[in-house]
């Protein structure tokens, strides 16, 4: 069988794919320059009006008595995707809650529980005045079986259409799962509890955003919709009588596409300068061996969307699951172990403070230098490069 992994790098090997980005990125290219918030260049007139209807839809901010709670997160979906525009990252640090159990012998198999018959695996922070009225709690307690617990800061959603539009052949041709080339580097797929592969969370659970669109309804926001009907529970007990004013379902099938929409319309956010060093910076991306998971662009497949449909995207992932080694291991969650992450888009990589899925990075260099296990080589050979060098790379890096 073809090996495309090996395929992608004797282009990469000539600094075609890393080059050409960088040269389309952070030098112009011919294509009209987007702000972040801006929808995808190449819109229908009807797209673009969906856009602008499902934008008010993600920025409507929720009442108890139009749907949000009794357990939350936010109050609207822009409260957390926000910065630098609509549809960006924010601030807030969420507390996830899984049980992880590994199985001793040969060939045995470990055990992830999202629990959420005891309301995992999103721990909510914030309750309404009536739920605290009747139980005297301000968040929901965490799962008494959990055997981890793991913060995540909110990620920018910018491009995340794009994703959302690459195949799973495409995803799948970038696997390595037994490590059959001997890089180090062995990236597999996340799957859902169907099978398919997922892509979207930080360990890449959700296949859709069509799917990760009403579960962050209802997660964060307590918000049913006719594909999530039922509220959340509190901890594993149901929601007391009385506290939850307004009918199921609190979002109708309009409104939940049209936020959908807004998302998958979203432009990806615009490549900063790196200046002339863009091109020796792209190299050293590559020589160091980030590019082995942050590959530098995917390819779309075939969409509804004409301005989905064939497209490159410059995202710097792979959309797999690797070992980030224990320093920075805390769920699980589907196939993902408690180490492994999937590999953070890089695109807007310029426009955070706070990185790593935790937040516990406050600069790029930073981030870079806490990466573990399989990417304990390139991280090692970051921190032997000249430090002018580590500066272009960084610099570079900063440019995303």
């Amino acid at each position: 069988m073809r090996n495309t992994r090996t395929d992608a790098w004797r282009l990469l090997s000539t600094g075609a794919l890393v080059l050409g980005v960088a040269a389309i990125g952070v030098l112009g290219g011919c294509a009209r320059k987007t702000k972040p918030g801006d929808p995808l260049p190449g819109l229908t007139r009807a797209e673009s009006t969906r856009f602008d209807r499902g934008r008010l839809v993600f920025e409507r901010e929720f009442e108890p008595g139009t749907g949000l709670g009794p357990l939350f997160n936010s109050t609207s979906c822009r409260e957390c995707h926000e910065d630098p525009a609509t549809g960006g990252s924010g601030d807030e640090v969420e507390i996830h809650a899984t049980a992880f159990k590994e199985h001793g012998g040969a060939g045995g198999e470990a055990e992830c529980r999202p629990l959420t018959e005891e309301g995992g695996f999103v721990v909510q922070q914030h309750v309404t005045p009536a739920l605290h009225d009747a139980l005297g709690i301000d968040a929901e307690p965490v799962p008494v079986h959990a055997t981890a617990t793991g913060h995540r800061t909110t990620p920018s959603i910018l491009g995340f259409g794009l994703l959302d539009a690459v195949s799973d052949e495409a995803i799948l041709a970038y696997a390595d799962p037994d490590d059959r080339d001997h890089d180090g580097i062995s990236g597999r797929p996340n799957r859902f509890t169907d099978g398919r592969i997922g892509r979207f969370g930080r360990k890449a659970f959700v296949p859709t955003l069509r799917e990760f669109t009403p579960g962050a309804f209802v997660i964060e926001q307590g918000i049913t919709s006719p594909p999530q009907p039922l509220e959340e529970t509190i901890g594993g007990r149901p929601i007391p009588p009385g506290v939850d004013p307004a009918p199921e379902p609190e979002l109708s099938q309009e409104d939940l596409d049209l936020a959908t929409d807004f998302v998958r319309f979203l432009a990806p956010p615009p490549r900063g300068s790196a200046g002339l060093g863009a091109l020796r910076g792209g190299r050293l991306f590559r020589k160091v061996g980030c590019a082995s998971c942050h590959v530098p662009a995917l390819e779309t497949g075939t969409s509804d969307v004409r301005a989905l449909r064939f497209r490159e995207v410059a995202a710097y992932t792979d959309l797999l699951l690797h070992d980030m080694g224990p320093g920075l291991a805390d769920i699980c969650l589907g196939l993902a172990s408690p180490s492994e992450f999937r590999t953070e888009p890089l695109m807007g990589l310029r426009l955070r403070t706070h990185l790593l899925h935790d937040g516990r990075a406050a600069s790029i260099e930073e981030a870079v230098r806490l990466h573990g296990g399989e990417a304990t080589a390139s991280r090692d050979r970051f921190g032997a490069l000249p430090d002018e060098e580590r500066q272009i790379l960084l610099k570079f890096l900063g440019s995303l």
